[in-house]
């Protein structure tokens, strides 16, 4: 244990004890966080120069900040808290007013900060009269240099009507609060990348009253189950509605672009079981699970940092231009292609960094904003987004706290411009945002400041989780694609809570499901390599399919033939031509004794030779390169794959259809080379296309493709 003190610049005095703790205490932070107040943040994924793998974890803080509107009050929620509020209460009552009725007390603290009628410049905008001038009055007053000690907590979207007013339309629930920060006395910290886990707690000493000998308790808020029936989910057609009123808004100018959302709902009876099951599949830079008190919890697995704040230099990762990943590797690379090429996608994210670039040089010092990253890749669970990474350096002055508010909010929640955004989303929107679009972190006593945007979050109140989910809209948008998108971000959370809402009898159900069976089951092959360098993933093509492989090179005795008695030869690929290997008498010996025989590649060339077919050179040989493959008729091969699908192509010969004797051509390619061929009387097929190829993946084409053939040679 190690222990340390200072005093800081408002003169509180502050102790601090370190621990070292097994990483286990953070499970034990998330299991109370179901009936306990408190907060748990975590980074799931790792990128250079950006992100890194941590946690912070909190329970039972001794004080919460709460706003609603241009009210915020401060709540002692134990015996500490009572110490340290009047430290607190000071600064509340230096940025307004005590709320009429409503007198300091050794508990609680409310207050009015009423707006300015003085006229500001823009670059002083953060320094208006708001909810914030006494949060920075707290920050001044807890000055020191502890890394972790600070405010926990979220921030409402509303709060930015506090500088950006607005015509309000929608109704604003009475439960609804604008900010709930915490003050924790016991923060447990996990670095992944120093391999530390640190427990820090606290004593303060405020007017010579300490905290030490106090024990650390809190409020039990038992959780409420889901009722019988959960809100309706936006019917179908409604948002690309919405699509259609903001391209109306584009034509006129009136925005360059717009971030509504809609809300879906689903049950929730154990927010911090959905927690640990959302970070399982859907690791992301900001991870939380927040206990706000009052029946409310915010779980998410945000994408995006929202403002991060070290000594003077802020940085800020917009995310703009989305696509569905897809089933395996080679479909995300193509996505992430397609993605990259997208005019559209470009614009989206182009619009986002130049509105930030605009917002940092309100306060930043004069050439320091710089874009650092261009449209980055980042990979989620279902989707793959484009990022840019922007710094700067703030202008003597300016603080972390006026970075966090010159942004607010960030463009891929809203729009721009910004204002006239808000005032759609407000119009078109069914419901408040409430937490949607504003941001969770850290507001650190020692200047510092981590937030990300609270996105892919779920909003639990009573037993309901809200999700709320929008897109990137400009004219170019496709209201149909931009309601799928929305659908398509949401069910990430959708599918967690699901996974938590299984019970344990239907997991029991499906663990007694049999296992499939594999076409090649009991089946002896024989693969004949012509020195080829992908005939072991062949081999193992067919061996995920539960076949028995032996692998001979070619040339060898056709007595073997006998011996090894194979339900299926497989003449692989291989350089040059058919007969660089001898392929014509090995071919004839497999039709003697009636086996089955697949042929890839040279293999499709051999048997076509065989049959009298004539062989000829591409005008441009195609090795390494995707072809587009059309089905052409009816083919047993081929069965279960589209009409047209992609094949990893490898030749410089080729075979024409009018050439092909004693087979169907079953496919080919759009300029005429036949890509598959069969005799499924004598149990004879072929592809000139590699089915072992990542090229050949896509929906599983390959592997289908030979569980076929090994069907097709059983007797």
């Amino acid at each position: 244990m190690e222990i340390s003190g200072y005093t800081t610049s408002g003169g509180v005095g502050v102790e601090v004890s370190t621990f070292d703790v097994p990483e286990s205490v953070l499970d034990d932070v998330v299991t109370a966080l179901g009936e306990r107040r408190g907060g748990v943040l975590s980074s799931g994924m790792e990128y250079p120069g950006r992100y890194s793998r941590w946690h912070l974890a909190y329970v039972d803080p001794c004080l919460e900040i709460v706003a609603r509107g241009r009210r915020i009050s401060a709540r002692a929620l134990n015996e500490r808290g009572r110490v340290v509020l009047p430290a607190v209460a000071t600064c509340l009552l230096a940025a307004g007013k005590p709320v009429p009725g409503g007198e300091p007390s050794a508990d609680f603290v409310e207050v009015y900060v009423a707006e300015s009628e003085d006229i500001l410049p823009e670059e002083m905008r953060s320094r208006r009269p708001t909810v914030f001038t006494a949060i920075r009055e707290v920050i001044a007053a807890f000055k020191g240099e502890d890394g972790h000690l600070g405010l926990y907590g979220a921030f409402g979207y509303d709060l930015a009507f506090q500088f950006e007013p607005i015509r309000q339309v929608l109704e604003r629930p009475a439960d609804q609060r604008d900010l709930v920060l915490h003050l924790p006395d016991r923060i447990m910290v996990i670095d992944r990348k120093r391999e530390t886990s640190k427990e820090y707690r606290y004593e303060f000493t405020v007017d010579g009253v300490s905290t030490r000998g106090m024990e650390r308790t809190g409020e039990v808020i038992p959780l409420v189950p889901a009722p019988a029936e959960l809100p309706a989910d936006p019917p179908k057609g409604e948002y690309a509605e919405v699509v259609a009123a903001a391209k109306e808004k584009f034509v006129r100018g009136d925005l360059f672009e717009v971030v509504p959302g809609q809300v879906f709902h689903a049950a929730c009876g154990d927010p911090a079981g959905f927690y640990r099951a959302l970070r399982k599949s859907n690791p992301a830079p900001y991870e939380f699970l927040f206990n706000l008190g009052d029946g409310e919890h915010l779980v998410g697995a945000s994408p995006e940092m929202y403002v991060r704040v070290n000594g003077d230099r802020v940085e800020t990762c917009p995310i703009s231009g989305t696509i569905a990943r897809g089933s395996n590797p080679v479909e995300d690379a193509e996505a992430i292609r397609t993605l990259l090429s997208s005019v559209k996608e470009e614009s989206e994210l182009t619009m986002c960094t130049d509105v930030d670039r605009n917002d940092k040089s309100r306060i930043c010092v004069p050439g320091s904003v710089q874009v650092i990253g261009r449209r980055q890749i980042e990979m989620y669970s279902r989707l793959i987004h484009t990022v840019d990474h922007i710094e700067g350096r703030l202008r003597p002055g300016f603080d972390a706290l006026d970075a966090f508010l010159t942004h607010m909010w960030a463009v891929t929640v809203t729009g721009a411009p910004k204002t006239w955004a808000m005032q759609f989303i407000e119009d078109h929107e069914a419901t408040t945002r409430r937490w949607y679009g504003g941001a969770v972190g850290v507001l650190g006593f020692d200047g510092s400041m981590n937030t990300g945007l609270t996105l892919r979050t779920a909003q639990i109140r009573h037993g309901v989780a809200a999700v709320r989910a929008g897109a990137t809209l400009l004219f170019d948008s496709d209201p149909a694609a931009e309601e799928r998108e929305t659908e398509l971000k949401a069910s990430a959370l959708l599918g967690a809570l699901a996974a938590v809402g299984r019970s344990s009898a239907a997991s029991a159900e499906e663990a007694r499901v049999p296992a499939r069976e594999l076409p090649g089951e009991g089946m002896r092959v024989l693969l004949v390599d012509h020195e080829d360098s992908f005939v072991n993933t062949l081999a193992d093509y067919f061996r995920q399919q539960g076949a028995e492989v032996t692998t001979l090179r070619h040339g060898f005795p056709q007595a073997m033939l006998d011996e090894l008695g194979p339900d299926l030869v497989v003449l692989s690929p291989g350089p040059g031509w058919p007969s660089d290997f001898g392929c014509s008498a090995l071919v004839e010996a497999l039709y003697e004794r009636g086996l089955p025989v697949f042929g890839v590649c040279l293999g499709l060339q051999a048997m076509v030779e065989h049959a009298g077919g004539e062989l000829e050179l591409l005008p441009y040989p195609e090795h390494g390169k995707r072809g587009r493959v059309r089905r052409s008729g009816d083919s047993a091969l081929l069965d279960g794959l589209p009409e047209e699908f992609v094949a990893a192509r490898y030749h410089s010969l080729h075979a024409k259809r009018h050439s092909v004797r004693g087979f169907t051509a079953t496919a080919e390619t759009p300029d005429g080379a036949v890509m598959a061929i069969e005799d499924p009387v004598n149990r004879r097929f072929a592809v000139q296309f590699h089915p072992e190829s990542i090229l050949t993946a896509e929906g599983g084409a390959g592997a289908r493709i030979i569980a076929n053939v090994l069907r097709l040679a059983r007797r």
